[in-house]
């Protein structure tokens, strides 16, 4: 009988500690982080030759940010200078950038490639914001941003 009664605190340790353990197992990422490669294609979609757009120019921003649950960073930004519409490429000579972001965690992070566009015709000036997401499981992104 004493046998049996000494087994009633090795069994409760091993279901405390089993119970213990299920939470900081589940947190630990047992997955290697990615790098997630992602490309944009900046261009013009009209040929803006018309006299009405001599003076109108666009300014673009780009960011990529990585979002993992409320908290966001940018691991990638650039800023195109303003010039005139009609001096933008056209798709088939597009201003391209290929950017690799490392160490993301698939199982918890997602990227964001968001971008400002920013118009100016002779003082009158409008912002487009735009952008898409690099979902979790995806490797790469494509984003075409026309002018």
């Amino acid at each position: 009988m004493k046998k049996h009664i000494l087994w009633i605190p090795v069994v409760a340790a091993v279901v405390l500690l089993a119970a213990w353990a299920k939470p900081m197992i589940e947190n630990i990422n047992f997955e290697k982080p990615v790098s997630k490669n992602i490309s944009f294609a900046v261009y013009k979609a009209n040929n803006y030759t018309s006299s009405v757009y001599d003076d109108a120019s666009a300014k673009l921003q780009v960011a990529i940010v990585k979002v993992r649950g409320n908290k966001r960073s940018i691991v990638w930004e650039r800023s195109y200078d303003a010039r005139l519409l009609r001096d933008y490429p056209t798709l088939a000579t597009a201003l391209s950038q290929n950017v690799v972001v490392h160490n993301v965690d698939d199982r918890k992070d997602h990227l964001e490639v968001l971008y400002t566009l920013t118009y100016n015709s002779k003082g009158s000036v409008m912002q487009l914001q735009d952008g898409t997401v690099i979902s979790r499981g995806t490797k790469e992104g494509k984003l075409f941003i026309n002018i």
